[in-house]
């Protein structure tokens, strides 16, 4: 199966009050297509860093991030803006939804400036799959917590990324959203054959995934 991503020799430092804080330490590893897998580790462990360095909003002190065979260091910011509208989904913990759109406005946002006919049924269809059709004209301030995040994800898949990156979807929610949301991504990422990164802490979500990953002290635990 062909690969996605590919990180050769990622290392990331920080500098703080004058010392150099190692965040990442010679990570490698391949994403395929079509793939499913959870990192985890300890707070503190790299984990977020490394779902921002694959998203290409941050960049990696050294090493090579690859995306369908462009490296991230040797392309534009226009470029990897391209990348991440087109085939990147993201998925935070703080949801990030615009306010002032409704919830139908915001699942539609990225079809628009993708320029993806039929954007309003289209959204509609996504917010009925996940239970949301009647809510579909709330504001986000108007949405419990479990129903921003459902938002967020709908949002994510709307445009068929190639891959979904999420931080934590469900570290915020109770038992049952908890379920429901990681249901949502896996059985969406099944049906539409992207490739899922997940952020986790709930062993639960990675027993359902084709591989672990496991960060500790920043580097790959073997």
């Amino acid at each position: 199966m062909k690969n996605l991503y590919k990180l050769n020799n990622i290392n990331l430092n920080y500098q703080l009050n004058g010392n150099d804080i190692k965040v990442l330490k010679n990570i490698n590893f391949e994403i395929k297509k079509n793939e499913r897998v959870a990192i985890i580790g300890e707070s503190g462990s790299g984990k977020t860093s490394l779902l921002m360095l694959m998203s290409g909003l941050e960049e990696p002190t050294t090493g090579s991030i690859l995306f369908n065979n462009e490296d991230f260091s040797k392309i534009s910011e226009k470029k990897k803006t391209e990348i991440r509208k087109k085939k990147i989904g993201l998925v935070f913990q703080q949801f990030y939804l615009i306010p002032n759109y409704t919830a139908l406005e915001n699942v539609m946002f990225p079809m628009q400036i993708n320029n993806i006919n039929d954007e309003k049924n289209k959204a509609n269809l996504i917010l009925s799959d996940i239970g949301l059709g009647h809510r579909k004209n709330n504001l986000p301030s108007e949405l419990s917590g479990g129903e921003q995040q459902r938002v967020a994800i709908a949002r994510a898949i709307s445009f068929n990324p190639e891959i979904i990156l999420a931080d934590e979807p469900t570290g915020n929610l109770d038992k049952k959203n908890t379920e429901l949301v990681s249901n949502l991504l896996l059985d969406y990422s099944y049906k539409k054959k992207f490739s899922l990164i997940l952020v986790t802490h709930n062993m639960k979500l990675t027993k359902k995934c084709d591989r672990v990953i496991e960060l500790l002290d920043g580097h790959i635990k073997v």
